[in-house]
């Protein structure tokens, strides 16, 4: 079995869906201007190579590498009664080096 992201073609409606949204927070700002890198919020089954393959596709760019961290849904209560939050699976996306992604929307 062949492994690496050019042996594998990905089917491009699954990959419109890998990507859920663009985390946007403190941390998330500081590791992308620290190392160049953009912070997603992915399915849960999601693979690296679907992620790199995604963001090629969806934002014209090259991808260096990709990390993924699955974070646990808290317990939290509710008034009353007590819920649970989602697990959620993010995707640091490292680019090369004079690549850029812009989330804000406006034009460049």
């Amino acid at each position: 079995m062949s492994h690496g992201p050019n042996l594998t073609k990905f089917d491009e409606g699954r990959l419109m869906q890998v990507l859920v949204a663009p985390i946007v927070s403190e941390k998330a700002t500081m590791v992308g201007e620290k190392s160049n890198a953009v912070t997603f919020k992915v399915l849960q089954d999601a693979t690296k190579y679907e992620i790199k393959a995604a963001v090629e596709l969806m934002f014209k760019v090259e991808v260096k590498g990709v990390s993924v961290v699955n974070t646990k849904g808290k317990a939290k209560r509710f008034g009353k009664s007590m819920g649970r939050r989602d697990n959620i699976r993010k995707a640091y996306v490292t680019l090369k080096p004079g690549q850029e992604l812009n989330l804000g929307g406006e034009a460049a």
